[in-house]
């Protein structure tokens, strides 16, 4: 099952021509300003290829939704995912117990406190 969010789509919002550089930078999260100067100099420089894989992409690719990216954080954290799979998956772990802790210290402390509680708390257990 692929996610919306990890294709790799042409987006025409932020494109020049056909959206295919700006798909690149917005899959990778490079600056597309740096994606279309790799083009122009790999094709300059006898990478004669790169202009058909371009029009294939272009002919070949969706086009970006709208609204795929609720916001600017959202859009990194999916090109972060895109870019290393296991780095993400290792920060959210991470974020998860940091929750999972803050949450153990606020229910230490009401327990703490309130004998009651915790003996309810308890007997859930």
């Amino acid at each position: 099952m692929t996610s919306t969010r990890t294709r790799f789509y042409r987006d025409k919002a932020n494109g020049k021509f056909m959206g295919v550089c700006a798909g690149i930078a917005d899959y990778t999260g490079v600056d597309v300003l740096w994606v279309r100067l790799a083009v122009v100099v790999g094709t300059l420089c006898g990478l004669g290829f790169l202009p058909i894989v371009y029009l294939a992409l272009g002919f070949l690719a969706e086009a970006k939704p709208a609204a795929l990216y609720a916001d600017r954080q959202e859009q990194k954290f999916w090109q972060g995912v895109r870019q290393s799979p296991a780095r993400s998956a290792r920060e959210v772990r991470a974020s998860l117990r940091d929750i999972d802790r803050r949450l153990a210290e606020v229910e230490h402390f009401y327990v703490s406190s309130n004998p009651r509680l915790a003996q309810e708390i308890e007997s859930l257990r």
